[in-house]
This record gives structure tokens, C-alpha cells and sequence, in this order.
């Protein structure tokens, strides 16, 4: 019964459009920054090292270096302060959470970038001959009269 309750209750605050990013990857996250009376949006770009939590409570760390020194940022996914997590990069990794990369300098940070793969055309053994059967056989247009 509390389970679903706090469930209940968490909905509330939950985003509907969860930006879609991975461990690895390079994103700019949008935050909102209130000085006094004043708003702007200051942006963080940086590879995600680490995601933990789950739900409302779900938080990411970003790592970047700045004039030499590494910079980490934990951010909360779901809040109101967070405007937008836009994706530069798709980074290819084997691990869950990326804290080697603290140990790491210049360009030994730098992860593999991670491309879409392609579906691959299957065929079956016999389809293969057929095809090169049909190109064989189909007629040879005649040399254009001019050429002659």
C-alpha cells in the first residue's frame, strides 16, 4: 500500500519527455539558474560518466575538463530546473558507470563514437544465383546510332 502511494505521488512530479541519452554519451544539458530576480539558462557540456536511481529520484553525472581540471555535475533527470538534454555524441562503452575516466588526461578521455547499425540484406543460398542469373541474361541495349 505505501509503495503505490508514494508511487501515486512521485507521478506527479515525473517529466513526460524524458530525454533519451546513454553512459558515454556527449550531451549539453539546459539549466535553468535563478540570481535574484534574474533567469537565465547556463549550459553544461560533457560526457555522462554515471546514472543511478530510478524513477522520480533518478540523477546523471556529467564530466568535462575546464582549464585542466575535471569538472563533475550531478543532475537531477526530472527536475523543473533541468530545460532540455540535447545528445552530441553517441559514445561506444562496455561499462555501467565511467569512473576511470577520472584518471585520465588530454586525449586518453576520449571514447569511440557509436553509429547506427545498418540492417544487412539476408539471402538465402539459391536467391543468390537467381540474381546473378537475371543480370547475366537480360538484354544489352544497341550503341547509340551516333556513336558510329
Amino acid at each position: 500500500m505505501s509503495q503505490e502511494l508514494i508511487r501515486y505521488v512521485e507521478q506527479k512530479y515525473a517529466k513526460k519527455d524524458v530525454p533519451q541519452f546513454e553512459i558515454g554519451d556527449t550531451v549539453e544539458v539546459h539549466t535553468r539558474i535563478v540570481e535574484g530576480n534574474k533567469e537565465r539558462v547556463q549550459v553544461f557540456i560533457g560526457t555522462v560518466i554515471a546514472r543511478s536511481g530510478g524513477g522520480v529520484r533518478e540523477m546523471f553525472t556529467v564530466r568535462r575538463i575546464v582549464q585542466g581540471e575535471g569538472v563533475e555535475r550531478k543532475f537531477p533527470l526530472h527536475s523543473p530546473n533541468i530545460l532540455k538534454v540535447v545528445v552530441r555524441r553517441h559514445g561506444r562503452v562496455r561499462r555501467a558507470k565511467l569512473y576511470y575516466l577520472r584518471d585520465r588526461v588530454g586525449k586518453a578521455t576520449r571514447l569511440k563514437e557509436r553509429f547506427k547499425r545498418k540492417k544487412q540484406k539476408v539471402q538465402v543460398a539459391g536467391e543468390e544465383n537467381n540474381n546473378q542469373n537475371q543480370a547475366q541474361s537480360a538484354p544489352q541495349e544497341p550503341a547509340a546510332a551516333g556513336a558510329e
